[in-house]
């Protein structure tokens, strides 16, 4: 089946790895930050390490997490991409 997206045309499976794609591009940037951060955190004794705002902290790990869930959708494709 297929399906309409702007001024081009693609099936359902194709979107949904486009989809996937993106997430878990997405979803390995906010690890990456996260893992940046943990390893070497911005103190006030540790002024050269990695600051990350408080909010964007929690805010990735949630983002990460509902990512994580919404795998569970896509977890066909971990396998075939």
């Amino acid at each position: 089946m297929n399906d309409r997206v702007g001024p081009i045309t693609i099936d359902f499976e194709t979107a949904d790895k486009i989809t996937y794609l993106n997430l878990k591009n997405y979803r390995d940037t906010l690890q990456h930050q996260l893992d940046t951060w943990k390893a070497n955190p911005r103190t006030d004794t540790n002024e050269s390490g990695v600051w990350m705002h408080p909010d964007d902290v929690v805010e990735s790990t949630k983002a990460i997490d509902a990512i994580n869930i919404l795998f569970n959708h896509f977890n066909s494709y971990e396998h075939t991409l």
